[in-house]
């Protein structure tokens, strides 16, 4: 069995965790989901800290922080930023779902010894995905983002 990173090629990988994306946002690329969303600085230190599911309330409060953010950096023309808090939103929700489904969010058994059983999550997750579900679409459909995503994703990739 090969092991999880094996495969990884860092040299081809966007996101370098040395860059400042503020500094320089030309090196940031959009990607896919939620790619990149733990190495950009300075967006993931300012954003981290209010991404949080585990009660409802939490989830609610975080969510809107993480909305407020993402419209903050809209209003600065900062499309980065704008781009790393809808990450940080949809984040939310695919995690929030997997603890939903899976005991402790762990969707694999150690050693590549299977899956844990789909189910034995905690239902009061779904709440807290339903929450950042709302946010995340929310600032996708956002016509200022959406232009400037579009614009971007013919810029920069």
């Amino acid at each position: 069995m090969t092991k999880k990173n094996e495969s990884f090629d860092k040299k081809s990988y966007y996101w370098k965790k040395n860059t400042d994306y503020r500094t320089h946002p030309e090196s940031y690329r959009i990607g896919k989901g939620e790619q990149g969303v733990l190495i950009c600085e300075p967006y993931k230190s300012e954003i981290l800290p209010f991404w949080k599911f585990k009660t409802s309330e939490l989830a609610q409060k975080g969510a809107e922080a993480i909305y407020a953010l993402f419209l903050e950096y809209l209003n600065k023309d900062d499309f980065v930023g704008a781009d790393m808090a809808r990450k940080f939103l949809q984040m939310g929700f695919t995690r929030a779902r997997r603890y939903t489904n899976y005991k402790g969010g762990r969707k694999y058994l150690p050693e590549g010894e299977g899956t844990f059983l789909k189910g034995s999550g905690d239902p009061a997750k779904a709440e807290c995905a339903s929450i950042y579900y709302f946010f995340w679409k929310k600032a996708e459909s956002h016509p200022e983002y959406s232009a400037k995503k579009e614009y971007w994703k013919k810029k920069q990739g």
